[in-house]
């Protein structure tokens, strides 16, 4: 029998996405349209209008091959955030990304670093490609403990996966501790600051430390604050070229369609779409904060600075999943902890949306709270 490179790829866990809306409203009977999706972290408001606008203007060419280097993609970038085309790399999706990343500079048996818990994608990718996994622990409310983080660097692993905000909890590492695990790796070691949720930090990231290290990409996705989940479209981004070229020369070759390329070079200077998104979020989490806070069953992690926060479950006759399966009943998407490795089952990731989704989950979780 023909046998599998690494068996993680058969044996290993798997991503286990947010649940679809049609799934919930089929196997329970609600509307679709009373559905709250709050496990995928999507915007509230939708694609970018300015995306969606330019698709439909164009000549979408299906039967020619776009430019293998999604080349007017990469040009949009570089002028969004001043830098040399050469300089970045699209994938589809920021995972295609990260698989890259992972493929390009970690040899198999070489250690990658990571927290934990952390998006699940780092830890599935690394352990299908056959690669050793560090991880590095974090705090109470999942706050960065920089001190094991930077004790784990001692070890030299070829690349250092930085969430920030992080993935699942939302807590964000200020500039000086990034600075701090900028300065701590080895010249060696490739750190990846993954910025998928910046945006709804209300910061403008810290793509601006790109010039001072070498050995630093940041990583950004469309599928967030700009809506477009369903384009499949993400980037590397490193002031230095020499990172790029040996990710670009690994990805496959037309990785990108003329739709990707399209939609995301107009939706990268949608800052109207983006900042209406943020303003949502910014409101629903007050709103949620201060409802949750009546709460005896349940807790708001605080410190999130994403589009999304975790859910605590204070009382241990509940778990995850049983608290996971009430909120479908009611119509109500989130995501398990359980499914998250790290995180365990005394937590709920919970998107911010629209007032009325945050209404429904809210009074879905009072209802447990009160029985």
């Amino acid at each position: 029998m023909v046998k599998v490179s690494v068996p993680a790829l058969v044996e290993g866990a798997v991503y286990v996405p947010g649940l679809p809306k049609e799934y919930v409203s089929e196997r329970f009977g609600v509307a679709l349209d009373d559905i709250a999706k709050l496990g995928s972290a999507e915007n509230p408001h939708g694609p970018s209008p300015k995306a969606m606008e330019a698709l439909a203007k164009s000549n979408l060419k299906l039967d020619i091959y776009p430019d293998w280097t999604a080349k007017p993609l990469r040009e949009a970038i570089a002028k969004r955030y001043g830098f040399d085309p050469d300089c970045v790399v699209c994938g589809s999706g920021e995972t295609e990304v990260i698989a890259l990343v992972i493929r390009a500079f970690a040899a198999p048996g070489e250690a990658i670093l990571m927290h934990n818990p952390c998006f699940p994608i780092y830890r599935i990718y690394a352990a299908c490609e056959g690669r050793s996994i560090i991880l590095s622990p974090m705090g109470k409310d999942f706050e960065p403990l920089v001190d094991e983080y930077v004790k784990r660097l001692a070890d030299n692993p070829r690349i250092a996966f930085i969430t920030n905000p992080h993935n699942p909890s939302g807590v964000l590492l200020s500039e000086a501790q990034v600075r701090r695990i900028c300065d701590a790796a080895s010249k060696d070691t490739l750190v990846v600051l993954d910025e998928a949720y910046i945006h709804y930090s209300e910061t403008d990231g810290l793509m601006k430390l790109l010039p001072e290290y070498d050995n630093l990409i940041v990583l950004r996705t469309f599928s967030k604050a700009y809506g477009l989940a369903g384009l499949r479209v993400g980037f590397g981004i490193s002031a230095n070229p020499e990172l790029i070229r040996p990710l670009r020369n690994i990805k496959p070759t037309w990785n990108m369609g003329h739709a990707q390329i399209i939609g995301a070079s107009a939706a990268v200077f949608d800052e109207e779409h983006v900042q209406r998104a943020v303003a949502t979020v910014l409101e629903s989490k007050r709103f949620v904060a201060e409802e949750m806070a009546k709460m005896n069953r349940f807790r708001m992690v605080p410190g999130s600075r994403s589009n999304f926060f975790l859910a605590e479950i204070v009382d241990p006759g509940l778990d995850s999943t049983v608290v996971f399966n009430r909120l479908l009943e009611a119509g109500v998407i989130v995501k398990d902890g359980k499914d998250i490795e790290g995180l365990g089952d005394r937590y709920l990731r919970v998107d911010l949306n629209l007032k009325r989704h945050m209404e429904r989950f809210l009074s879905a979780l009072r209802s447990i709270d009160r029985s």
